[in-house]
C-alpha cells in the first residue's frame, strides 16, 4: 500500500522547500518508487511550478510520480466560493492515481498563502491530509522567534493541533532555527506518545541569501554590462551615499552595492577594491536611477570581476525591493540544493526516519542512486581529501559543492591570490576560515616543503636522490599533495583536472606503492546502466596486461566491487569462450583465471569468456551451461587497454551509461586522477569514492 508524507507549514516562510528536498532525498535511497505531489501547484500547468520541476530534475522523477492537482488561482477560486470538496476531490484524485506508480508519496502542502488566513489553510492542509491517508510532518519556522521557549512551545501547540485535526502526526519539525539555540531546542522539545525526536535544522544563510540571478529575475534588473556569471551569493547590502574613503572601509566580501548610476567614483573605487589582493570583492554593484557609465568608465566595467546590475529605480526604492527579495532553493540552482541538503544530513537522522515507514529496500541501482548513495557513504566516516589543482575553476566549484553538502572535508593547494580571483570571477564560496575547509600556499609554505622533502629523499634515497632535487619536486601540486597522503596529513588525493595521468600516479607509484601482495596498479569504471552497475578494469593504466598482472586486476577490481555495493562475479574476457578458441591471447587470459582461482578457491570467476555470455544468460546458457558468472557478471576484466578503454567509452556512448572512474585500485593509499574533460560533477564524485577507499583502508 502506498505511503503519504504531508507537509504543512505550520508558520509563514517556515522553508518547507528545504524539509521537501531532504525527506525526498532520503526516501529516494530507502525506496525506488518515490513521487512527489503539490496539491496546489504555480503556473497554468505542473510544469510551470519551480518546486515540481526542481524534485522532477533532481530525482529524475517521471511525469507520472511527479505532479500537480489544481493551479493557485483555481484553489482561491474554490475557497472563496466554499466548494471544499471541489478541491479536496481534484487533490485526492491526483494522489490515486501517482498511487499506482508509487510505494510512497511527499505531498507539499499550501505555503501559507495569506498571512491573515494560517487557520483557515492549515485547516485546509489538515483535511487533505486525513482525505488522502497521509501522515502529516508539520514545519515550524523558527526565524520569528524571541526566545527558545517560543519555539519549544510552537511544538506542543502543532502536536496539539494536529490531534485536534485527527491527523496522524508523522513528524515535527522546527527549521530556520537560530544557530545558537538548535542545540537546546532539539534537546529540550517533548518527544510525544511515541517517544520520537523533534528535529531542528538552523537557518542556512546559503539558502536565505538571494543570489543576483534570482535579484535579476525577481527585479527585471538590467545585467548586461558585464559577462560573468550571476550565481552568487548576496551577503549583505552597502548603500554608496558617503565618500569613496569612508565606503571602502565598511565594504566586505558578498555585499551588494547600491550607488546612482552617475557614481563613477564608487564604481570604479569598487572595481579597484575588487582586483586588490586582500580587499572585498562584492556580489555586484547595482547602478540607480537609469544612469549607466559611458565611455572610458564602460570599458573599465566591462571587465569587472563581479556583476554590474542597472535600473530605473531610484536608490530607496532598488534598496527595498532588494531587502525584500529571498534566496529560494527552487531558484538557487545546484548551490542552494547542496546546501539545503548538507544542512539536513546534518541535523537529521535518515535512516531513523525512514524506518517510521514500512518500504522495502530498492532493488535497483539507477545512476542517480548509485551517485547518491556515494556520499551517503562518505558521510558516514568523514575524511580528508587534497586537491592540489586550486588554479582551476572548476576543482574550486566543485570544493564548494562539497563543502555545502558536508561529506568531506577538504585541503585546496593554491596560491591564495589566484585562488581568491578565480572564486571571485565564478562566484564561487569557499570560506577557508571555516571548518572542514583548507588552502595551503604549497609554493611558500617553507615548513612543510622542507618536511616532504625530507621525506621524499628517505623514500628515493635508492635512486640518488638529493635534498635539492626534493625540494624541487615539492613545488609539484602533485608531488606535494601525495606526499600529505602518504605521511597522513590527508586520507586522500583527488588530481588530474588540468595534469596528465601520468603526472597525478608517478608520485604515488614513487612512494606510496601498491598494496601488500599486489603486483600492479590498476583502474575501474563504474558503468552505471539503467537498473544495475557494472565494474570495468583496467580500461585506463595498463596497455598489455600480462596473466599475473590480469589476476592482479581480476582480484583488486572484485574488491572494489565490494567496497561500492557491487556483489562482484568476475568475467575475465576474451575473444574466446572456455576451450573454444587458442592463441596465446586466449592462453593469457586463461591463466590469469588460473591463478585466481588457485589463490581464491570459490572464489566466483570465469574465463576466458566473450563479453555476450558475460552478460547474457540465454548465450551463456548455450555457451557455458552451468555456470555461475556466465550471464550474470558483474566485473568485467578487459584483456588489454585498447579493448577496455574503447569497449567502456562504446557502452557509454551507445547504450547512454553513465561511467564514473577511472578509480585506481591497488594503491596503499587512495590517490585518483580525473580526465582534463571533467566536469564539476565528475569530481565530486570522484573526491566522494576517494574518501570511501580511504575509509576500506
Amino acid at each position: 500500500m502506498t505511503q503519504g508524507i504531508y507537509l504543512s507549514a505550520m508558520t509563514p516562510a517556515a522553508g518547507k522547500s528545504l524539509i521537501a528536498l531532504g525527506l525526498t532525498d532520503t526516501l529516494f535511497k530507502n525506496s525506488d518508487r518515490v513521487g512527489f505531489l503539490r496539491p496546489v501547484h504555480l503556473g497554468e500547468t505542473p510544469e510551470q511550478d519551480p518546486m515540481l520541476a526542481l524534485m522532477a530534475q533532481t530525482f529524475e522523477l517521471p511525469p507520472e510520480r511527479c505532479r500537480g492537482a489544481v493551479t493557485l488561482d483555481r484553489c482561491r477560486e474554490l475557497l472563496a466560493s466554499g466548494d471544499h470538496d471541489a478541491l479536496d476531490s481534484a487533490a485526492v484524485d491526483v494522489y490515486a492515481q501517482m498511487a499506482e506508480h508509487c510505494d510512497v508519496i511527499v505531498v507539499d502542502g499550501t505555503d501559507l498563502l495569506a498571512h491573515n488566513a494560517a487557520t483557515a489553510e492549515f485547516d485546509l492542509n489538515a483535511r487533505l491530509a486525513n482525505n488522502m491517508g497521509c501522515s502529516v510532518l508539520a514545519v515550524i519556522g523558527g526565524q520569528q522567534a524571541e526566545h527558545p521557549e517560543d519555539l519549544l512551545n510552537a511544538v506542543e501547540v502543532t502536536r496539539t493541533e494536529l490531534r485536534d485535526s485527527k491527523c496522524d502526526i508523522f513528524a515535527i519539525m522546527v527549521n530556520r532555527c537560530p544557530a545558537e539555540w538548535v542545540q537546546e531546542v532539539a534537546q529540550k522539545a517533548k518527544r510525544g506518545l511515541h517517544n520520537l525526536p523533534v528535529y531542528v535544522l538552523p537557518e542556512v544563510p546559503e539558502v536565505i541569501s538571494p543570489t543576483v540571478e534570482e535579484l535579476v529575475e525577481s527585479a527585471g534588473l538590467r545585467s548586461d554590462l558585464t559577462d560573468v556569471t550571476l550565481d552568487r551569493d548576496i551577503k549583505g547590502v552597502k548603500i554608496a551615499a558617503m565618500n569613496v574613503e569612508h565606503f571602502l572601509e565598511l565594504l566586505v566580501d558578498g555585499d551588494l552595492v547600491i550607488t546612482p548610476g552617475d557614481r563613477s567614483d564608487v564604481l570604479m573605487a569598487t572595481l579597484a577594491a575588487a582586483l586588490t589582493p586582500d580587499q572585498a570583492t562584492p556580489a555586484g554593484v547595482l547602478l540607480t536611477g537609469g544612469f549607466v557609465p559611458e565611455g572610458l568608465v564602460r570599458s573599465f566595467v566591462a571587465g569587472a570581476p563581479f556583476p554590474v546590475l542597472s535600473t530605473e529605480e531610484d536608490t530607496y526604492t532598488a534598496a527595498r525591493r532588494v531587502g525584500s527579495t529571498r534566496g529560494r532553493i527552487v531558484k538557487g540552482g545546484a548551490r542552494k540544493a547542496a546546501a539545503a541538503l548538507g544542512a539536513w544530513a546534518n541535523q537529521v537522522d535518515g535512516e531513523e526516519l525512514a524506518s517510521r515507514l514500512r518500504l522495502e529496500r530498492p532493488e535497483r541501482r539507477t545512476p542517480l542512486r548509485f551517485l547518491h548513495e556515494l556520499v551517503e557513504q562518505a558521510r558516514r566516516d568523514r575524511k580528508t581529501v587534497v586537491l592540489p589543482e586550486g588554479d582551476d575553476a572548476r576543482i574550486l566549484r566543485a570544493a564548494e559543492m562539497i563543502h555545502r553538502r558536508g561529506f568531506c572535508d577538504l585541503v585546496i593547494l593554491g596560491e591564495p591570490d589566484e585562488v581568491a580571483r578565480l572564486c571571485d570571477a565564478e562566484g564561487i564560496d569557499l570560506d577557508f576560515e571555516a571548518d572542514g575547509l583548507e588552502r595551503i600556499d604549497f609554493r611558500h609554505d617553507a615548513e612543510r616543503r622542507e618536511r616532504y622533502a625530507e621525506a621524499y629523499v628517505e623514500y628515493r634515497k635508492h635512486k640518488g636522490v638529493d635534498k635539492d632535487t626534493a625540494l624541487e619536486r615539492m613545488l609539484d601540486g602533485s608531488y606535494f599533495g601525495t606526499m600529505m597522503v602518504q605521511l597522513g596529513d590527508v586520507d586522500g588525493m583527488v588530481s588530474g583536472a588540468a595534469h596528465t595521468t601520468a603526472n597525478t600516479i608517478r608520485p604515488a607509484l614513487e612512494f606510496v606503492k601498491t598494496k601488500e601482495g599486489v603486483g600492479v596498479v590498476s583502474s575501474v569504471f563504474f558503468m552505471l546502466l539503467e537498473d544495475r552497475v557494472l565494474v570495468y578494469g583496467d580500461c585506463a593504466v595498463n596497455p598489455n596486461p600480462n596473466a599475473e598482472q590480469l589476476a592482479d586486476i581480476a582480484k583488486a577490481s572484485a574488491q572494489t566491487a565490494r567496497a561500492f555495493g557491487v556483489d562482484p562475479r568476475v568475467a575475465m574476457l576474451s575473444y574466446s569462450t572456455g576451450s573454444s578458441g587458442s592463441g596465446e591471447d586466449v592462453e593469457r587470459v586463461t591463466e590469469a583465471t588460473r591463478l585466481v582461482q588457485a589463490e581464491e578457491p570459490g572464489f566466483p570467476v570465469e574465463g576466458p569468456i566473450q563479453y555476450d555470455a558475460a552478460v547474457d544468460a540465454s548465450i551463456a546458457q548455450k555457451k557455458l551451461p552451468g555456470s555461475e558468472v556466465a550471464g550474470h557478471a558483474t566485473v568485467f576484466v578487459f584483456p588489454d587497454l585498447n579493448t577496455g578503454n574503447n569497449t567502456y567509452k562504446a557502452v557509454q556512448q551507445s547504450a547512454g551509461a553513465v561511467a564514473v572512474g577511472p578509480v585506481l585500485q591497488g594503491l596503499r593509499k587512495p590517490v585518483n586522477d580525473l580526465s582534463r574533460g571533467t566536469t564539476v560533477e565528475d569530481i565530486v564524485n570522484t573526491v566522494a569514492i576517494t574518501a570511501i577507499q580511504a575509509q576500506n583502508g
